[in-house]
């Protein structure tokens, strides 16, 4: 066998990720508020990028009908006559409500104000200021009476004493230990004298999570209605009372693009007005076509140049997709639009990525965190995107569509006799809709309803 050493010449094509399409990719993926960022970050850091003029005219000037003669607004001012006799107050101490800046307190600072109106000596002070400060964003008091004292060198017993006051505090049932303490604090608060609810709050808690009212009912030899009727009377407190004063972090859908429909026909309008226009800096345009190609102003001005046009045709083809996308989405559930949830037909990323030509991987990121406004409502591009079964007319049935049979069966269901899984997929069954005990089950898992002993009525 001869062996040797031979130079072959050989032709192959790969994909080499430059750092023109990790960028490209990035953009796809970004939502539009993370695209929005992305823009201004990379307006700081390259000179060559500006917004359009268009751009900066709407959002600096108003428009025509907007413009409030201000002339005209003060000639007449002096006309109204409120202004001159209504309010009388010193033009001295003159106060404008727009420089009120108003800030819901938070649930220490409430607390802490309802405790310094209370008449204790200073060591209880420390106490009470420390038991406070220790509530948790729910208003619960986790840290042990005991290592409060000990911390603070005290007494438990005046620990406790100071714990007792402040439970007294609105909102009912702050500063508790557990949910029952929580609970009972309330019932105090509201002055119930049944002995039964504190009995059921103190030791039937888990019992009455899994719906088990007959049981408690032969415990306290009462009917099975009365304990009903207490545990939905439970089910009306706040089980965490301190959430009401929680900072709330406010999430905004901004969608991409906009589905109207005229007529008969659907049209689909991409939203870019949070999303500006870029353009190259003329200025800079002028120094690259006067400038020497070995200068090194021109060098670097070149180099941001490529960068800028490759940001714009990225962000250009960033919505040409997820228009696309959205056009096939309308094409194939024209009859969810029409007709409601019930009509969202089977659909896969693979069918949308061979209808406009290209990897599913590429719809995918073009519909992670991208939403659409439509005439029934706003949707994640996502929804749309979901298993189904076929029905009887050989057509298929998304799973979202299934749910949605699920609660219109379990809506009309007789609360004293809840309908079973086995009893649903038999309901479906004359729908249609074949599908087994156990996907009805997770089906119904997933939009968070209870089985059907859960749900039983007395």
């Amino acid at each position: 066998m001869e062996m040797g050493f031979n130079l072959n010449l050989e032709q192959s094509q790969k994909l080499v990720m430059t750092p023109q399409l990790r960028q490209a990719i990035k953009i796809l993926q970004f939502t539009s508020l993370e695209l929005e960022e992305y823009i201004d970050q990379q307006i700081e850091n390259n000179p060559m990028i500006e917004i359009s003029e268009e751009d900066k005219k709407v959002k600096e000037e108003p428009a025509e009908d907007q413009k409030v003669d201000w002339k005209e607004y003060a000639e007449d001012f002096d006309n109204y006559e409120y202004c001159k006799d209504a309010f009388h107050h010193n033009s001295d101490n003159d106060f404008n409500y727009e420089n009120i800046i108003f800030r819901n307190p938070t649930l220490q600072e409430h607390l802490l104000f309802q405790f310094s109106l209370t008449y204790l000596e200073a060591d209880f002070h420390e106490i009470g200021e420390y038991i406070i400060h220790s509530l948790e964003d729910n208003g619960y008091l986790k840290v042990p009476v005991s290592e409060i004292a000990e911390h603070l060198h005290q007494d438990i017993g005046a620990v406790e004493s100071v714990l007792g006051i402040i439970q007294t505090f609105d909102p009912p049932g702050v500063a508790a230990r557990s949910l029952a303490e929580c609970l009972m604090i309330q019932c105090k608060h509201m002055g119930v004298k049944n002995e039964n609810v504190y009995t059921i709050i103190e030791s039937y808690l888990d019992e009455i999570a899994c719906n088990k009212y007959p049981g408690i009912a032969k415990d306290l030899n009462i009917s099975t209605e009365e304990v009903q009727d207490i545990c939905d009377f439970l089910k009306t407190l706040e089980p965490k009372p301190g959430r009401k004063y929680a900072s709330i972090d406010n999430r905004y859908v901004v969608p991409d693009v906009v589905v109207k429909k005229i007529g008969d026909d659907y049209y689909i309008v991409p939203n870019d007005r949070n999303t500006p226009r870029l353009t190259i800096r003329k200025d800079y345009q002028k120094m690259l076509s006067n400038g020497e190609e070995n200068d090194e102003a021109v060098k670097f001005l070149n180099d941001k140049f490529n960068n800028a046009m490759w940001l714009i045709k990225s962000i250009e083809q960033r919505m040409q997709t997820i228009y696309k996308v959205v056009e096939q989405i309308v094409a194939k559930q024209r009859c969810f639009f029409e007709q409601g949830k019930k009509y969202l037909k089977p659909m896969t990323l693979k069918e949308i990525a061979d209808e406009i030509g290209v990897h599913e991987s590429t719809v995918s990121r073009a519909t992670n965190g991208k939403y659409v406004e439509t005439p029934v409502g706003t949707f994640e591009l996502k929804y749309f995107f979901s298993s189904g079964v076929p029905n009887d007319n050989g057509e298929g049935l998304a799973s979202e569509s299934i749910k949605n049979y699920i609660r219109e069966i379990l809506d009309q269901e007789n609360p004293k006799k809840p309908l079973s899984d086995d009893r649903i997929a038999a309901e479906l069954a004359a729908k249609g809709i074949k599908i087994s005990r156990r996907t009805v089950a997770k089906y119904r898992e997933d939009m968070k309803i209870p089985s059907s002993s859960k749900r039983k009525r007395y």
